[in-house]
């Protein structure tokens, strides 16, 4: 299998085996005008294996929604067909509009114009939780 290399674009490296679907949907990449390479079960020494996004544009990433997805995954930067930075994602203490309270008593039920705001509550079992009405999510 040939992927040919970026000159300008991202690179998501390091994501956990089968992760990189939910993250392609999260990102919103179905809708770039650009070349999107989504690699899955890539071998790899560190991790067994792993999946790999490659963005042919230079565009802004949520990192909070990378972090939230996976937080061991990497992100490359690339450009005129260098990396010109390497970054390490970490889980986000907040989130915002990325995941939605299912709880049908929520104010965010009701309100349509409320954010829907999670904090970190236990970053060992990556457990979020709603700020209005405490309602747990896991990932």
């Amino acid at each position: 299998m040939n992927i040919e290399p970026i000159q300008n674009g991202v690179v998501i490296d390091h994501i956990e085996a089968g992760r990189a679907m939910q993250l392609y949907k999260l990102l919103n990449l179905g809708s770039l005008d650009a070349s999107v390479a989504l690699i899955k079960n890539v071998p790899s020494k560190k991790m067994g294996k792993k999946d790999i996004i490659k963005i042919d544009a230079d565009i802004d990433l949520d990192f909070d929604v990378i972090g939230f997805v996976d937080p061991s995954a990497t992100v490359v930067i690339i450009r005129n067909g260098e990396l010109v930075e390497k970054r390490s994602i970490a889980l986000p203490e907040k989130l915002t509009n990325v995941i939605f309270c299912k709880n049908p008593r929520c104010i965010t039920s009701v309100e349509q114009e409320i954010d829907h705001i999670f904090k970190l509550s236990d970053p060992d079992k990556k457990e979020y939780r709603c700020i209005y009405c405490e309602t747990k999510y896991s990932n």
